[in-house]
């Protein structure tokens, strides 16, 4: 009977050795996976595009009813360009999945359930934190800023800069509410532990206020916003560490051997 060739990728165990054009192989059909769903999306999120664009502008305060583009190709490319950010917002998760599926499988054998409550974990994090940047920060961040000089300005938003400032926003704060995770990988690799999280709890504060700083907005409302379920979220990463991590793998092998 003829073998069908398979489509999907290979996760290798952890004591699987694999020659370097099998790695090359499973890291370009992941990399095809990312690449397809970042196309589904896109072409999803055109089709919504208009819908997409009245959602970003809802945050806006109620004295500035309309963006001003400065030039006759501006609103295409400026469409073009929030279709592809929103793309990568509902593809992000998928690329965080694939890297981990990539990466974890070398160092731990992992059931498949824990495959899918990372999968849902990952999808449900990055879904909160754009969530809580589109109500919560968002809004605080666009009164604070359109409102710092009072009558002195006359606020008048670009469409292209407004989009950039609103997806990376989002983005960032999906991206930040994936740290859970990505602490509990860090200590299933052996990498870390919740330990080392436990002691280094002041340090984890001082990056965590530098991170919120330098994204868009800046200012002390939104920086505290952004804080807050970030110390809390460090505190999960610390429990999900505790119960999932391991020790590096170098040091499983020498006490089986020993």
């Amino acid at each position: 009977m003829p073998r069908i060739a398979r489509v999907g990728p290979r996760r290798a165990r952890p004591d699987e050795r694999l020659h370097l054009t099998e790695h090359l192989d499973e890291l370009r059909r992941r990399l095809i996976i990312s690449v397809l769903a970042l196309l589904v999306a896109f072409a999803g999120m055109y089709a919504v595009h208009t819908q997409l664009i009245d959602l970003l502008t809802r945050p806006l305060p109620g004295d500035i009813d309309r963006l001003v583009t400065l030039s006759p190709t501006e609103p295409f490319f400026t469409t073009l360009k929030v279709v592809f950010w929103a793309a990568v917002l509902v593809t992000l998760p998928v690329w965080l999945y694939q890297a981990y599926a990539f990466v974890i499988p070398a160092i731990a054998d992992q059931p498949r359930r824990i495959a899918l409550a990372v999968t849902a974990g990952l999808a449900g994090l990055f879904a909160g934190g754009v969530a809580f940047g589109y109500f919560v920060v968002l809004p605080v961040a666009l009164d604070f800023l359109t409102g710092f000089g009072g009558d002195t300005f006359n606020e008048q938003l670009r469409a292209g800069e407004y989009f950039g400032f609103a997806t990376t926003m989002l983005l960032a704060s999906g991206i930040l509410f994936e740290v859970p995770i990505a602490m509990a990988a860090l200590s299933r690799m052996g990498v870390t532990s919740a330990r080392l999280y436990r002691t280094q709890w002041r340090v984890a504060i001082v990056v965590i206020a530098a991170i919120a700083a330098i994204l868009p907005g800046g200012d002390p409302i939104s920086m505290g916003l952004l804080m807050i379920p970030q110390v809390l979220l460090y505190g999960v990463g610390i429990a999900l560490s505790a119960k999932f991590g391991q020790a590096p793998l170098w040091r499983r092998q020498e006490l089986d051997a020993m």
